[in-house]
Formats: structure tokens, C-alpha cells, sequence
């Protein structure tokens, strides 16, 4: 099924990853999460006592610093971020130099491998290049699963929320289509008159010419001939169109875990708290964490063998508020934690 294109929801619209990106509430949530997500500084620490050092020199350093020898560190996360949304799963090849060093970390589309497992519980993935599918293990791939119940890949969440989106896709092209044959509803031209296929072909070919077209909305049509029309499709106000499409911005925030108001859904309030610091901590605890934790495990596992982890610094999401990072560093600085030079 998903070779030729997805299955269908039962909106009777395809979906798939692509696809759902054309819901403006999908692109703006996982644009939101991964572009958040990769600004933040990602850097290797080594734990000294109680207190964490960053490493600047080594290995794994210089991997984390330039990840990639074309797209830049955080065009590279918020690749692999977007696609782990998406598709559930981001990899990544682990290039490396004639030494077995890591030297980058090459983005491979999820749609051209799968994870799974061999019958002893080693991990391996069939990667397709070049018409051949091959084995690979860790050694060569980086893979970051999303949420999964295998214990091997993640679940795309949109095929996951395959209904949701579904009907948000078959809203769009409801309105779309509504507006492109001048706001009417789909009906019948019915006539008292014996037509033969050449005349009804006709006088359908007529009707289009006449109503097609957001510049024929609200026009007057004539009809002769006997001619009546018979709406059949239920009128967008019954259908409740535009509630639809408001409930679904909802659905789609739901299923990232995107409070409404960070999608531009101002209608409704947010629980959050009441101040945009608070909002976003709240985002940072409740939706960010979990993400960044994942990424920050894995990149830890291809650290090794060197003594670092990796870590994002959140504080970078208190940037843009002067005065909360003035109350943290100073918070920090009676308590010890920082010194005057850690926070210069």
C-alpha cells in the first residue's frame, strides 16, 4: 500500500507525510518542534564530579561542531527532527576516515530504510541504494525512533493520525473545490425533454463553462430548455465547513502536543499560564523535553567510547526574555552554582 502512494483514509483522501504538510496547522507544529528543537546549543560535556564541562577539543567535539560538510548543524537537526516527526524514524549514515573516526553524519530518507531485528536480537537496518537493498548495523547507521511498541522503529504519527488528517485534507480540497466551481454545490440538471448522450453532453459542457470559476460566484445563470437544477451535496454552513476545519487545527495540536495558541489558534485559551515565560516553559517541559532527551541519547551512544554525553542548553530558549535570564544567572549565582565568570 504505501508503495503506491499511502492508504486512503476514510475521507477517501490519501495520506501521507508529504501530503499532511499541506495543512498549514502540520507544517507550523513540526516546524515549531524541529526549528525550536535544532536552535538550541547541542554540545558534548564531560561530567567532572558534580559539576559538567564542555568539550571543546577531540572527537567529538569537532563531529557536534560540524556535523555535516554541506548543511549546517542546525539545517542538519532540524532535518532529523522533521523527519522523526514525520515519519516516526530519522537516520543518519556515520561517515568515517580511513581510521574508523567519525567524520559526519550523512541524512538518509526514512523511505529508504528499515529497521528490524535478526533472530539473536541484533539490530539491523535494509537500507535501498542503487536498486540493491543492503544490510547495515549501528556501526554504520545512526537511527533515532520516534514513539514505537517494537522496540525497534517509531510510528509515523501521520499515518498514525491517518483519519485526522485525512479529513483535514479533504477540507481543504472541499473548500478548494467549492471556490474553483463558483461557490455551488454539486447537483442535477434535470429536463422534461428526451436528450440524446450529444445533447446532454452539450448542455453539461454549457453548465460548466458558466459556473465554473471563483469569477462566476454569485453570478446569475439562465436556464432554458426545461431545464432545473437539483442540489445534492449538503451547503458548507450545514456541513458545519469552517467549525470542521477549526476543530481540526485543534486535533493537530493535540496529536504534537502544540498548545493551539503557538499554531496562531487564538480563539481558544491557553492553560499554559497566564505569561508568554510561563507558556514557554510550559512548551519546553511538556512537549520540547522528551524530544530533545531522545536526540540527546542517541547522540550520546555514537559519543562512545569517549567520556562525553550530549546535552541541549535550554536556557537558550530564555534569549529573547532579558529579564528572565537576569533573574536565572543571578538565582544561580546566590546559590553557587554559577560564577561570575560561568555567567559572563
Amino acid at each position: 500500500v504505501e508503495l503506491f502512494g499511502g492508504e486512503k483514509s476514510a475521507a477517501g483522501v490519501t495520506v501521507t507525510e508529504k501530503k499532511a504538510l499541506g495543512i498549514p496547522a502540520v507544517w507550523r507544529a513540526v516546524n515549531l518542534i524541529a526549528g525550536t528543537s535544532a536552535s538550541l546549543p547541542f554540545n558534548p560535556y564531560r561530567a567532572d564530579g558534580d559539576a559538567r564541562t564542555q568539550v571543546t577539543t577531540g572527537q567529538a567535539a569537532a563531529l557536534m561542531a560540524s556535523p555535516h560538510p554541506d548543511l549546517t548543524k542546525f539545517e542538519l537537526m532540524e532535518l532529523l527532527f522533521g523527519h522523526t516527526l514525520l515519519w516516526g524514524d530519522a537516520y543518519c549514515w556515520r561517515d568515517r576516515d580511513h581510521l574508523g573516526h567519525q567524520i559526519a553524519l550523512l541524512p538518509v530518507h526514512p523511505s529508504k530504510i528499515k529497521a528490524g531485528r535478526t533472530s539473536h536480537g541484533e539490530k539491523v537496518y535494509a537500507m535501498s541504494a542503487n536498486g540493491k537493498t543492503v544490510a547495515l548495523t549501528d556501526y554504520e547507521i545512526l537511527h533515532i525512533p520516534g514513539f514505537g511498541y517494537d522496540g525497534v522503529g517509531g510510528i509515523s504519527p501521520i499515518r498514525a493520525a491517518r483519519q485526522g488528517i485525512g479529513l483535514a485534507l479533504a477540507a481543504e480540497e472541499f473548500g478548494a473545490r467549492l471556490f474553483s466551481n463558483g461557490a455551488l454545490s454539486t447537483g442535477i440538471l434535470t429536463s422534461d425533454q428526451r436528450l440524446n448522450s450529444e445533447q446532454a453532453d452539450a448542455l453539461h459542457a454549457r453548465w460548466k463553462q458558466k459556473r465554473a470559476g471563483l469569477d462566476k460566484a454569485f453570478g446569475t445563470i439562465v436556464l432554458d430548455s426545461g431545464l432545473k437544477y437539483s442540489q445534492l451535496t449538503i451547503p458548507p454552513q450545514d456541513a458545519q465547513f469552517l467549525e470542521s476545519r477549526s476543530f481540526q487545527v485543534s486535533e493537530i495540536a493535540r496529536m504534537f502536543g502544540v498548545p493551539p495558541h503557538m499554531l496562531m489558534d487564538t480563539e481558544k485559551a491557553t492553560s499554559w499560564g497566564t505569561g508568554i515565560e510561563q507558556q514557554g516553559i510550559g512548551f519546553l517541559v511538556f512537549t520540547l523535553r522528551p524530544w530533545l532527551t531522545r536526540v540527546e541519547q542517541r547522540f550520546t551512544k555514537i559519543l562512545r567510547p569517549e567520556p562525553v554525553y550530549a546535552r541541549f542548553a535550554v536556557e537558550g530558549l530564555l534569549r529573547a526574555d532579558s529579564a528572565a535570564r537576569a533573574a536565572f544567572y543571578k538565582e544561580m549565582w546566590y546559590l553557587g552554582v554559577f560564577s561570575t565568570n560561568d555567567i559572563r
